[in-house]
């Protein structure tokens, strides 16, 4: 059973005796983060600390404060970035708190089930038919169908939390009523799950511009039905080192053409390329853009993603793709859907 808050805090007074039984009961996760009365954050103690402690001369009925370690890393609430994240990792640090602008911890990052943090609300499009998988998806919609023990949705999901992505608005249409109920559901510890309904019919990103609750300056647009092993914080930080508007991710397609292709100019042969390959990098439905964008999205219309790279290419934004070498299948057709029932078994998602 997970932890809660409260049995990671320990208040300046207690003793290290109270200290060693709340570490017995936390088991793996063996950090205790000292408060004052006020619930403020003033420094860490593990059972090392208390260790030292004792052989220093500490009795056990000594109060936490005298052998805890101070100060201690900690987060801001609301400013914390993925390449602080990356340094607190790289430290081997398991276990940070995080403090809102009073000091007070609010939330712990337990870097042993949580791989990162990052600034991203996320809007999962679930408003479609699934048409190519009927009969499957005549009474559940394509979100829902199972692929091993879970349903699709319940994947992007979890890879979204592993992340730290918690502010995620699924839109929906056909048979909304049960992706609704499973957002219920399906919503945990720190992530938070809202629907979003289409009255019609709004494309890949129209529905974007029915949304109001924004928590971040990046949003992460994504299909419903892909089982992919992305790594979103590779994918967010190529995305903020391009200095890019827009990113999306791209899978490398090739081309090997089984002849001779002659490169002309009019009728003017100007080389000979011995049976080339090309690659091509393909649109996986995840794309990666800047808040300040839904401006450009026509607010109740019909609207796809295509559509607004489209114009930000004529209006001069800029325009990334992410080369992603990650595992991803779009479960479109009865084919994909048994792939990925093979799959599964085989990958950690």
């Amino acid at each position: 059973m997970p932890h809660s808050l409260d049995e990671h805090l320990i208040y300046q007074q207690q003793t290290l005796r109270e200290a060693l039984k709340m570490l017995n009961h936390l088991a793996v996760d063996l950090n205790l983060f000292v408060v004052n009365n006020q619930r403020e954050l003033i420094g860490s103690i593990t059972d090392g600390d208390i260790r030292r402690g004792v052989v220093a001369g500490a009795q056990l009925d000594d109060p936490v404060f005298g052998v805890m370690h101070a100060p201690c890393s900690y987060l801001q609430q609301g400013r914390v970035d993925p390449y602080t994240i990356i340094e607190i990792r790289n430290k081997d640090i398991k276990m940070i708190p995080i403090v809102d602008d009073r000091m007070q911890v609010v939330e712990l990052l337990n870097l042993r089930k949580q791989r990162s943090l990052l600034p991203i609300d996320a809007v999962i499009m679930a408003g479609g038919k699934g048409s190519r998988l009927l009969p499957l998806t005549q009474n559940t919609p394509k979100p829902l169908l199972p692929v091993g023990n879970k349903p699709i949705i319940a994947y992007g999901l979890d890879r979204m939390k592993l992340f730290g992505i918690n502010n995620v608005h699924i839109t929906v249409n056909y048979l909304k009523e049960q992706l609704i109920d499973f957002a219920e559901r399906y919503a945990t510890g720190s992530q938070r799950i809202g629907c979003v309904a289409e009255d019609s019919p709004l494309g890949t990103i129209g529905s974007l511009s029915l949304i109001d609750r924004w928590e971040h300056d990046y949003i992460l647009l994504t299909n419903s039905d892909l089982l992919t092993n992305i790594d979103y914080e590779d994918f967010f930080l190529s995305f903020l080192e391009s200095e890019a508007d827009m990113m999306v991710a791209g899978i490398p397609y090739s081309i090997k053409v089984p002849y001779a292709v002659m490169e002309t100019e009019g009728k003017r042969v100007k080389a000979f390329k011995e049976k080339p390959e090309y690659t091509y990098y393909t649109n996986t439905g995840m794309y990666l853009l800047k808040r300040k964008l839904l401006s450009l999205i026509p607010r109740g219309e019909f609207y796809n993603a295509t559509d607004l790279m489209e114009k930000l290419l004529s209006d001069e934004y800029k325009l990334s793709y992410y080369p992603m070498i990650a595992y991803w299948l779009d479960v479109g057709k009865h084919d994909d859907y048994n792939k990925a029932q093979e799959d599964i078994k085989h990958l950690k998602l």
